[in-house]
């Protein structure tokens, strides 16, 4: 069988990635980040898909000089539908149907919640064995998704449960934004946690029916408790940041963890996987660890350089869809709703 070629193209948010596997193996992965959008504490949809559409072209460029091919080579084309910020999507959508069209390969529509759950199928060798087996149970948890699904087959994923108002990722990043931290808060409250006493403070936590989340009380706890705070003492968040971001960590991870430990005991499956930009919080690997030590799980945890918006976990996505000749045709338009399809 001759070698399939499958170049990926990620454009969901702010960061454009074009990547490149053969047979499953990742050849190159290119991401060009946004810094435009620190200044202004979250990503602003106009500015993203300007920046998308100076760099994508760059990217792919890149992305296939590294593989060490030349675009004739290439198999199909992988992209981005959505869910994401419609504008950003657009860019990426509409160089991956023109460069397939240009190259007359076929055209590969990938659920980007999807690609994240497939990051575990990236092969950096041909004998790479890293990969669960199926099914397992994954958590799914980035800045605008939180989810418990169960994988049966690459194309065959089912959700236990979802966040019914905010994402754990934005819950963090708001929360580092009220404590006046910067943008993304993910990684600042990351590495203030690490200094601080995760039982300093105790927040709210819901009592959600069955495998759901919601993080929107604890968002409300969060700042209602810093409001008091703040009245006794203003300058209460820079004297206390470090214990502040523990505890918050804390509370997140734990809310994350007791619901997935749930779903464990409910489906019996012991395999448990944790994919999206959040994974890579060192408490929720932390506790990824202490679970599997506690329960007897065994855990797959990404390579960090897999957890972000990475245009790999597009290619393996669409390398598995390439072999099941599910293409797409040139007038599927993008999504921005979050759903699995």
């Amino acid at each position: 069988m001759e070698d399939v070629y499958i170049l990926g193209i990620e454009s969901s948010c702010d960061d454009t990635s074009a990547a490149v596997l053969r047979n499953g193996v990742l050849l190159s992965n290119v991401t060009a980040s946004q810094e435009v959008h620190k200044a202004y504490g979250g990503v602003v949809p106009e500015l993203a898909s300007r920046a998308h559409q100076q760099n994508v072209v760059p990217v792919v460029d890149q992305a296939i000089k590294r593989a060490g091919i030349v675009k004739e080579q290439l198999s199909a084309v992988a992209f981005t539908r959505g869910p994401g910020l419609m504008g950003s999507l657009l860019v990426g959508v509409s160089f991956a149907k023109g460069f397939a069209r240009s190259l007359n390969i076929p055209l590969i529509d990938v659920n980007h919640l999807q690609g994240h759950v497939m990051a575990h199928f990236i092969k950096e060798s041909d004998d790479d064995k890293s990969a669960p087996p199926l099914p397992f149970i994954c958590l799914l948890v980035s800045g605008g998704n939180s989810q418990i699904v169960k994988v049966n087959a690459y194309n065959d994923m089912q959700v236990l449960g979802q966040t019914i108002d905010d994402a754990a990722g934005e819950a963090i990043d708001k929360c580092s934004k009220v404590m006046g931290l910067g943008y993304p808060g993910g990684p600042i409250i990351d590495k203030l946690a690490r200094l601080g006493n995760p039982h300093a403070y105790s927040f709210s936590e819901p009592h959600i029916p069955g495998l759901d989340y919601s993080f929107s009380g604890l968002k409300t706890s969060f700042l209602y408790s810093l409001r008091e705070w703040v009245k006794d003492d203003p300058d209460f968040v820079e004297h206390h940041k470090e214990d502040l971001a523990a505890s918050l960590e804390f509370t997140i991870v734990d809310i994350l963890m007791k619901k997935l430990k749930l779903a464990v005991k409910q489906t019996g499956i012991k395999h448990v996987a944790v994919a999206g930009g959040v994974s890579a919080n060192t408490g929720l690997r932390n506790a990824f660890h202490e679970y599997a030590d506690k329960y007897g799980w065994t855990i797959y945890i990404p390579k960090f350089s897999y957890t972000t918006d990475n245009a790999a976990m597009i290619g393996i996505t669409g390398y598995y869809k390439y072999l099941d000749k599910d293409f797409c045709s040139i007038d599927k338009p993008a999504f921005s709703k979050v759903t699995f399809q």
